[in-house]
C-alpha cells in the first residue's frame, strides 16, 4: 500500500511515493516552478495552469508507475491566492507570498495596515483587487494554489480550504475555525482530512494543508516531546502546543485539531550566506578567487569553538515585529579578529535567535530537537550548536522532501489507514536511528 504527497513550492513541485506500512520513501520527483508571469513591478504572480500541468504530469507518472496508491495528499506555498470561476477554472494569475500590492499607498496609509494584515497575505491581495475593480467578474471563489489543484485532481469544481491554508490568508479566527468578515469570494474551511474526490486513476484526493504544518507533520515522530527547527533563506522553529498565546510567536492551526507556535527569523541562513558572499569578494579582490566551494572551508573553521567567541547578532534583516531592526557585533578585539571567530559567531547567532524566541515563549516538556533543511543537512557545525544550545539530541529525518512526506501522511488519515496524524507520524525515520 503506497500514498503520494504533493508539494507545490515557489521554486519547485515535488511528488513523493511512501509505503503506507513502512514510512518508507519509494521515490520522490521534482520539477521545476518556472511558471512565473510578468506583471507590474509591486507584483509577483504564478501562471496556475502551468502549475497544474506539471502537477497532473507528476501524478499520473507515479500512477502510472506504481500500484496500490490509496491516497493523495497535497500541500504547498501559503498565504498567496488565485480566483477560481463557478466551472471551478482558474480565472487570474496566482498572486503569490511574495506579491507586494498591500504595501501600496491608500488614503495615507497603506492596505496592508488597513487592514492589519501583512502584505503577500490572501486576504489583503484580495482587498487590495476589491478596492482597484481588479477582481475578474467570472470568480466565485479564491483558494490557495494547491487549493486548486486538489481540487482539479480531484475532478472537483469548488475549492475546500483547510483551516491551515485559510488563517494564512489572514483575518481568520483559529479557535472558531472561521474568517473574521463576511465578504464575499471566501472559500469554505475545513478543519479535516476531507476527501474531495477521485484522481481518474480512482487514487483518493484530500483537501490541501499548509506546507509549514505539513514540514511539521512529516518531520516530527513525537510532537509533544518534540521541537523542529528548520534552516533556509530565513530560518523556523515549531513546536505543537495547546496554549493560544506563546510570546513573541505565531499560533497557527494543525490539520485535524491542535496548534502550532512558530518563531520565524527573517534572516535565518541568509546570515551565513552574507558571510560566505563576504569571502569571496576578499578572494575576487585580492586576484585568488577560487572556483572551490566555500562553505566547506567555513564549516570545517567552526567545528571547533574559538577562545574569547564573538557575539554577533544575526537579526541583518529585522524581525517582523520591528523590521528596521539590525544586527550587530560586540566582544571584537584585535585577538578574534579572525575568520573562524566571525564563522562561528554568526552560526552563534542564528542558532540563538531561534532559542531565544523558544525561551520567550515560556514553553517546556520537550526533549527532542527535530532539524530539516538543506543548510542543517549538510552543517555538522551549525546541528552541533542547535543540540548544545538546546540541550537536546537532535534529529534529521531519512527523507529529504518533509513537506510532501507530510501531506503523504495527511492523505493516509484521510483514507482512514491511521485513525490520527499521531498514528501517522510513527512511521517517520530519523538518519540517526
Amino acid at each position: 500500500m503506497k500514498a503520494l504527497g504533493l508539494d507545490i513550492g515557489t521554486t519547485t513541485l515535488c511528488l513523493t511515493v511512501i509505503d503506507a506500512q513502512t514510512g518508507t520513501t519509494i521515490e520522490s520527483k521534482t520539477l521545476p516552478n518556472d511558471t512565473f508571469i510578468t506583471g507590474r513591478s509591486f507584483e509577483r504572480l504564478q501562471d496556475p495552469g502551468s502549475i497544474l500541468t506539471k502537477a497532473t504530469q507528476l501524478v499520473n507518472a507515479a500512477a502510472e508507475k506504481h500500484s496500490d496508491i490509496v491516497a493523495l495528499g497535497v500541500t504547498g506555498q501559503m498565504h498567496g491566492i488565485v480566483y477560481v470561476d463557478a466551472a471551478g477554472n482558474a480565472c487570474s494569475p496566482l498572486a503569490i507570498w511574495q506579491d507586494q500590492r498591500g504595501n501600496e499607498p491608500v488614503d495615507g496609509t497603506t492596505y496592508s495596515q488597513q487592514l492589519g494584515v501583512p502584505t503577500g497575505y490572501g486576504c489583503v491581495t484580495h482587498y487590495y483587487n476589491v478596492c482597484n475593480g481588479e477582481v475578474p467578474a467570472e470568480a466565485v471563489v479564491f483558494c490557495t494554489i494547491h487549493d486548486y489543484v486538489a481540487m482539479k485532481l480531484a475532478g472537483a469544481t469548488k475549492p475546500l480550504v483547510n483551516v491551515t491554508d485559510a488563517a494564512s490568508f489572514g483575518l481568520f479566527d483559529i479557535t472558531a475555525e472561521q474568517f473574521t468578515v463576511d465578504w464575499p469570494l471566501l472559500p469554505n474551511v475545513t478543519a479535516e482530512a476531507a476527501k474531495l474526490g477521485e484522481t481518474m486513476q480512482g487514487i483518493l484526493v484530500f483537501c490541501a494543508i499548509g506546507d509549514n504544518q505539513a514540514s511539521f507533520i512529516g518531520s516530527v515522530r513525537e510532537p509533544e516531546k518534540s521541537i523542529l527547527v528548520n534552516v533556509g533563506t530565513g530560518s523556523q522553529i515549531s513546536f505543537a502546543t495547546n496554549d493560544m498565546i506563546a510570546q513573541g510567536m505565531e499560533i497557527r492551526p494543525l490539520p485535524c485539531g491542535g496548534s502550532l507556535a512558530v518563531g520565524a527569523a527573517l534572516c535565518g541562513g541568509r546570515a551565513y550566506a552574507a558571510l560566505e558572499r563576504f569571502y569571496r569578494a576578499v578572494l575576487e579582490m585580492t586576484g585568488c578567487a577560487s572556483e572551490d566551494e566555500l562553505y566547506s572551508a567555513m564549516n570545517a573553521l567552526a567545528m571547533q569553538p574559538p577562545a574569547n567567541p564573538l557575539q554577533i547578532d544575526t537579526r541583518f534583516s529585522g524581525t517582523r515585529a520591528n523590521p528596521a531592526l539590525r544586527g550587530g557585533i560586540s566582544n571584537l578585539g584585535l585577538e578574534n579578529f579572525t575568520p573562524a571567530h566571525f564563522i562561528y559567531g554568526v552560526l552563534q547567532g542564528m542558532v540563538a535567535e531561534l532559542h531565544d524566541m523558544y525561551c520567550a515563549a515560556g514553553a517546556g516538556g520537550h526533549s527532542v530537537l527535530i532539524a530539516s533543511g538543506n543548510a542543517m543537512r549538510k552543517g555538522e557545525p551549525l546541528r552541533r550548536l542547535f543540540s548544545e544550545n538546546f540541550a537536546m539530541p537532535l534529529h534529521i529525518p531519512a527523507h529529504n522532501e518533509e513537506a510532501a512526506y507530510g501531506a503523504a501522511l495527511f492523505g493516509l488519515v484521510g483514507a482512514g489507514v491511521f485513525a490520527t496524524l499521531a498514528d501517522a507520524q510513527k512511521l517517520i525515520q530519523y538518519q540517526e536511528d
